[in-house]
């Protein structure tokens, strides 16, 4: 053995071996990222209506949104009334026990906001919540 081989040695042993550190680190990664929540909105912007006795409500649920001229939407795309029915009943299989919220227009007609509500509760939901804006 020479010298050389001496130092080259030494170096490779002085290393810190980061491979351990590395495999926490994705470790962490994966379990937050299956661990995290996601919301979903209905995916329109609507005026809701004024309430005194507004209460907020679980980030679990499945929202339908109620334009002003009556357009369904449900996961920021139109969904014809119906196709709610089938679209809440998907969404509930994904996602057992949530509650719908239905977040209509204050412009909105009666007539669509019971339909859909109808259908919400035909699909299996248990708790069917009308959206409102707190004062």
């Amino acid at each position: 053995m020479n010298d050389n081989d001496f130092l080259m040695n030494e170096e490779d042993e002085n290393q810190i071996d980061l491979t351990p550190m590395l495999d926490v680190v994705f470790i962490m990664l994966i379990f937050f990222i299956v661990t995290s929540t996601f919301v979903k909105e209905s995916g329109v912007d609507v005026t809701r209506p004024q309430a005194e006795t507004s209460v907020v409500s679980e980030s679990n649920s499945v929202h339908i949104g109620i334009t002003a001229t009556n357009e369904v939407f449900m996961d920021k795309r139109q969904v014809d009334k119906r196709a709610i029915r089938a679209n809440v009943e998907k969404s509930l299989a994904e996602n057992p026990g949530a509650a719908v919220i239905i977040v209509a227009d204050q412009d909105s007609n009666t007539n669509t906001l019971i339909q859909v509500m109808d259908q919400a509760r035909l699909a299996g939901a248990t708790s069917v919540s009308v959206a409102s804006e707190g004062k």
